[in-house]
């Protein structure tokens, strides 16, 4: 199970054109749009990261709207674990299971669980926030953090699942995000 004292978010690469053009982008926006509201509710840590902003572009608006405060996090590596800041900020979390989102899965996604899960983390990949140019490309992304032992999970899965009961402030706005 989830739990709320024990959950990061990280927040991958979800920039510019290319978050545009990747297989769903409409559907896997509003889906990290809602996780990140979420996130903001149930008082989880956020960690966001960028890949070449000043190639690739910014954060899309649908999402950065929420994340104000937040600073990204740029890096150049596909794995984010492989940026020093990333590692550093992640460890100040105190937290060992980490929700992951972003683009694309077959690339920066993959990667980054892969890192995780040899560093020792939990790694839940919400299966309705990540998406690659090609449908089977996000397949293949899936099915080998699968096999590394990653654990799939998807926005109104984990955000009741780390709300745990059905009452509540925090229950009524999750509740409004979802619908």
């Amino acid at each position: 199970m989830l739990k709320k004292e024990e959950t990061v978010l990280v927040l991958i690469d979800i920039q510019g054109k290319l978050a545009e053009i990747v297989d769903e982008s409409a559907f896997v926006i509003n889906n990290i749009a809602n996780i990140v509201q979420g996130a903001k509710v149930l008082e989880l840590p956020i960690l966001w990261l960028e890949q070449y902003p000043k190639g690739l572009g910014h954060t899309v608006e649908e999402i950065a709207q929420y994340l104000e405060g937040e600073q990204p996090i740029e890096k150049i590596t596909f794995s984010a674990y492989d940026n020093e800041e990333f590692v550093t900020k992640l460890e100040a979390t105190g937290r060992k299971t980490v929700l992951i989102a972003g683009i694309e899965t077959h690339i920066c996604v993959y990667q980054t669980a892969a890192h995780l899960l040899d560093m020792g983390y939990e790694v839940e990949v919400l299966a309705d926030c990540v998406t690659s140019r090609t449908a089977g490309n996000r397949e293949v992304g899936i099915q080998k953090m699968l096999q590394l032992g990653a654990n799939m999970t998807s926005v109104e899965m984990c955000l009741f699942e780390i709300q745990q009961i059905a009452k509540g402030d925090a229950f009524k706005a999750i509740s409004k995000i979802i619908k």
